[in-house]
């Protein structure tokens, strides 16, 4: 296990298991899939971290005395929808109506997710880093992400925003934080969209993260987006 990886369980304090660089990452899925539903009986959530050295800032943070993790979680509000209606009417403010309807598009067809990837070598397909899966001891799988209290920068949410969204999304369509890099954070959605309109969907991913669209989908339109959320049940989010 590399240097940075043995800082993140020193850090956490949970039971792990290692994927060493170079492995298929169907092992890990599978893994996480099987940890998954141990979890729901053993009191646990997985979540999937690959992390490079420079990746290891946010964590330092998670480990210093500042921080109180369970004061984090007691915090939590109940305005994960708030949030996000909040940050797309910012991101689309400057619209005038044709812009708008422009964003939106009338696309039909768009990639569908089933997949974890952003740990994933672009070179061989293999593992791009050693990688962790984690057993983390909380009862919601929101919570995770005050474990991994990732964001804050590179218009990413804030940490405690970043928890509000996470708590909205597991109540609303079933979806819990899953996968984390430094850059990428990925959800399992075991329900898809659990009966929510597509489109309403992709406005809030859109809200999330604004590459989801901006830099991954080939027409730059919600619609397509929302055409492939409809079948998908891994949600990729990249902050570039």
């Amino acid at each position: 296990m590399n240097e940075t990886l043995k800082k993140i369980t020193d850090v956490l304090q949970c039971k792990y298991s290692v994927f060493k660089k170079g492995t298929d990452p169907e092992l890990v899925e599978q893994a996480y899939k099987e940890a998954f539903e141990a979890g729901k009986t053993k009191g646990f959530y997985p979540a999937i971290v690959s992390m490079e050295e420079y990746g290891m800032e946010w964590l330092e943070y998670a480990a210093g005395e500042e921080y109180d993790k369970e004061q984090v979680i007691a915090g939590c509000k109940d305005n994960g929808k708030e949030i996000l209606e909040e940050r797309f009417k910012e991101y689309t403010e400057m619209y005038e109506e044709d812009d708008l309807k422009e964003l939106i598009g009338e696309e039909t067809q768009g990639e569908e997710n089933h997949h974890f990837c952003g740990y994933i070598s672009f070179r061989d397909g293999m593992l791009a880093e050693d990688t962790l899966l984690l057993e983390i001891p909380v009862k919601n799988p929101w919570e995770i992400a005050a474990y991994l209290p990732m964001g804050g920068w590179n218009e990413y949410p804030g940490p405690e925003d970043m928890i509000s969204i996470c708590k909205y999304w597991y109540e609303k369509y079933g979806a819990v934080p899953a996968a984390f890099t430094q850059d990428v954070m990925e959800f399992y959605a075991p329900f898809g969209l659990n009966g929510v309109d597509s489109m309403e969907a992709a406005k809030e991913h859109y809200a999330f993260c604004t590459d989801r669209v901006d830099q991954g989908t080939r027409t730059y339109k919600l619609s397509e987006l929302a055409a492939g959320l409809a079948g998908s049940d891994v949600w990729y989010f990249w902050w570039d």
